[in-house]
């Protein structure tokens, strides 16, 4: 499994404690260290659709004062591709090939535990 994401992030942080209280083992890959480009973002897209992955809540897509372009579904991939801060965190890929997104506690004890 792998957890994309980066270190400063609240979410990530819970996700990781979540994973690490549970003896889940993962990979974790940092955006900053290691963005990932267009094709993984694709990938991603078609398993969860761009308005999952895209986040609009998060400081750089206040910075880049992006609500004011109003984008269509290309345009958030364009900036997904080039900016990873705007993918909505953490980005999970289990080993079955699905993808989770985001932190939700009670989604993580179904997958993980079958609760």
């Amino acid at each position: 499994m792998k957890v994309y994401g980066i270190k400063t992030c609240g979410s990530v942080k819970k996700a990781l404690k979540f994973f690490n209280d549970n003896g889940i083992e993962y990979e974790f890959v940092d955006f900053k260290k290691s963005p990932v480009g267009c094709e993984k973002i694709d990938e991603w897209i078609k398993k969860v659709g761009i308005n999952t992955l895209f986040n609009t809540r998060g400081t750089k897509y206040r910075q880049l004062k992006l609500k004011e372009l109003n984008l269509d579904d290309a345009g958030k991939r364009e900036w997904l591709c080039k900016e990873n801060l705007l993918i909505k965190r953490p980005v999970i890929e289990l080993n079955n090939g699905d993808v989770i997104v985001g932190f939700d506690e009670e989604l993580y004890n179904k997958v993980f535990h079958g609760a």
